[in-house]
C-alpha cells in the first residue's frame, strides 16, 4: 500500500490542517514509512501470542482493606467552625 500526496492532502483537509508543499512531501514520506512497517508487522504469525493491555505484567499494588478504629467524634469536631448533633454544619448549597 503506497501513500500518495493526494492522500495526505485529503487527511489534512479532514483534520483542518494547512500544510505547505514541503510539509506535504515530508508527511507523505513519513506516513508511507509507518504504513510499510505496519505491513511488515501484519506478516508476523501472532496466533500463539496472548493479547495484552500493557507491555509489562502489572499487579494490583494496593494493600488489602483493614478495618481500623476511627478517631473519636469529639476530637474530629473539635476545630469545626460550625457543628450540630455530632456532625459538621455546612452552608446550604441547594435551594429547596
Amino acid at each position: 500500500m503506497s501513500l500518495t500526496k493526494k492522500d495526505v492532502e485529503y487527511v489534512a483537509r479532514l483534520a483542518r490542517l494547512e500544510l505547505t508543499e514541503d510539509e506535504k512531501e515530508t508527511t507523505t514520506r513519513q506516513l508511507g514509512a509507518i504504513l510499510e512497517y505496519a505491513q511488515k508487522l501484519n506478516a508476523l504469525d501472532t496466533q500463539a501470542v496472548e493479547p495484552t493491555a500493557h507491555v509489562l505484567p502489572l499487579a494490583n499494588v494496593l494493600r488489602p482493606d483493614e478495618r481500623l478504629p476511627s478517631m473519636d467524634r469529639e476530637d474530629v469536631l473539635a476545630n469545626a467552625p460550625d457543628k450540630a448533633k455530632g456532625c459538621f454544619r455546612v452552608p446550604k448549597i441547594l435551594e429547596g
